[in-house]
């Protein structure tokens, strides 16, 4: 099932779920007429950011705005993002540099922004072939 959008001759929008790509289109809730779909416009922007790394947070009190109830809920706030995110992604935790390459065989292993080219594509070769054989074994004894 697809969900589409669709406008009808009366300029009524709607949305409708479809069985298959090829489904003929609905005809429109509002006022009867066939329903025609739209192209999809996919909305890119806005920004990321993996947040402040652990040595970067506030280690005292002076610099926590002196215990300030909001500075201090602000900044555990910030912490417990970068948390989850490390959690998620553990490659990221503690090294802040750019990944310059995460695909193909730099997927299990990014190479980051001045390390060894060299050493750094062997060692992504060697976990890239770990996981291709643990992938083939799973497989093989799912």
């Amino acid at each position: 099932m697809i969900l589409y959008d669709f406008r009808c001759a009366n300029g009524h929008g709607f949305e409708a779920v479809v069985d298959e790509q090829t489904a003929t289109d609905p005809l429109c809730p509002t006022c009867g007429a066939a329903g025609a779909r739209l192209i999809s416009t996919p909305t890119v922007g806005g920004s990321c950011s993996a947040g402040l790394g652990e040595g970067e947070l506030p280690q005292t009190w002076t610099a926590a705005d002196r215990g300030d109830r909001e500075t201090v809920d602000r900044w555990r706030a910030q912490a417990l993002r970068r948390e989850r995110l490390t959690e998620r992604f553990p490659e990221i935790a503690g090294d802040r540099r750019p990944v310059v390459a995460h695909e193909g065989v730099f997927e299990q292993r990014p190479l980051r922004a001045g390390e060894d080219v060299d050493h750094a594509l062997r060692e992504a070769q060697e976990i890239s072939l770990d996981h291709a054989d643990r992938q083939a074994f799973e497989r093989r004894n799912g």
